[in-house]
């Protein structure tokens, strides 16, 4: 098996937040030479999205630890093609991100965003995300994460996967030792009645919006990422960078290829 030499672990909530340090250690639980290139400020949200009108900036933090003034795409390409060019990281850890990635998240998601730009880039990467729930504790369960994340990565890295697949793992939002299992899953379609859009007043009595998810699960398919978070259970899903709908593509290749609308 190839050892993990060196790892690159990123983030889409910023190079301070809590979830980044438990990647560090759970990346270090694997490797000696771990590198940190994330985002400056908080990029929840950023999706798969590239800078390209305005200059990026790097701030050096510590010994291989770095700060990029853009999203979770930048960081990683920023560390792959640049900061770690002449020895590049044998995988990609991204995370841990505060809150879930699961269902239709994953289309917005910087966290999956940025494994999606190693995986891009030819490197096995994974997204890691700590499920949090509806209640005042700024903590939550981070030990879940780290204590299940170390050997987690390294049995999936041992077993490996296609190029063009990322691996999503969510972690439940219970205590490490509550966990019941580990699901191989497959993305799930959230209700989308759960999107809210909240209207506010600010202290000048302008009107602001709040876009979110109420965190709740109606009755979620069995074998998806849902009802694996819903029932304590983590939670790992193979993703694609390929979007085609093959079967679709047949379908419409037999009604439309070859043909120009209009024309007989």
């Amino acid at each position: 098996m190839k050892p993990i030499r060196r790892i690159l672990v990123s983030n889409d909530d910023g190079i301070h937040a809590p979830g980044l340090e438990v990647n560090e250690r759970i990346a270090h639980a694997l490797s000696d030479e771990v590198w940190v290139v994330a985002p400056e400020t908080e990029q929840s949200g950023a999706s798969h999205s590239l800078t390209l009108t305005q200059p990026l900036r790097i701030r050096r933090v510590g010994e291989r630890r770095f700060a990029v003034q853009g999203t979770p795409t930048d960081s990683v390409m920023m560390a792959v093609l640049h900061l770690m060019k002449d020895n590049k990281p044998d995988l990609v850890l991204s995370g841990v991100n505060r809150g879930y990635n699961i269902a239709d998240d994953v289309t917005y998601s910087g966290t999956v965003a940025a494994a999606m730009e190693g995986t891009a880039l030819q490197i096995p990467s994974m997204a890691l995300s700590q499920s949090f729930g509806e209640r005042d504790d700024p903590e939550g369960h981070w030990d879940c994460a780290e204590q299940h994340g170390p050997g987690l990565v390294r049995r999936l890295f041992e077993i490996g996967w296609p190029k063009g697949v990322l691996i999503n793992i969510n972690f439940p939002d219970v205590a490490a030792d509550k966990v019941t299992r580990v699901s191989v899953t497959q993305q799930g379609t959230r209700d989308q009645s759960q999107l809210r859009v909240d209207e506010r007043k600010d202290a000048r009595g302008y009107t602001y919006f709040w876009i979110g998810f109420r965190r709740i699960f109606l009755d979620p398919a069995e074998g998806t990422d849902l009802r694996a978070i819903a029932n304590g259970e983590i939670s790992v899903t193979p993703l694609h960078l390929n979007l085609t709908e093959m079967r679709e593509r047949e379908r419409l290749a037999k009604l439309l290829g070859g043909t120009l609308p209009g024309l007989k």
